[in-house]
């Protein structure tokens, strides 16, 4: 019995200019533990995180401030 719980945000991200920020702050939010996918978008400045429940918005914070950019909030 399958269920469908994934819960997608997306979320803007200032300083991302390229392949390596989106990488970067891939990387970070992957390390989450509800996290299952995210895509990053340097050319729209955006992060879409799929999770298997809502994220706490300090922890999704805390791990882009980690790869090293700001969180300005969702979408």
């Amino acid at each position: 019995m399958a269920t469908d719980t994934a819960v997608t945000t997306t979320y803007k991200v200032s300083g991302m200019s390229c392949g390596h920020c989106e990488g970067a702050v891939s990387a970070e939010l992957t390390e989450l533990p509800e996290v299952t996918e995210v895509r990053a978008s340097a050319a729209n400045g955006e992060v879409t995180v799929v999770s298997t429940a809502p994220l706490d918005e300090a922890a999704v914070r805390a791990a882009v401030d980690e790869a090293g950019y700001e969180l300005a909030g969702t979408v």
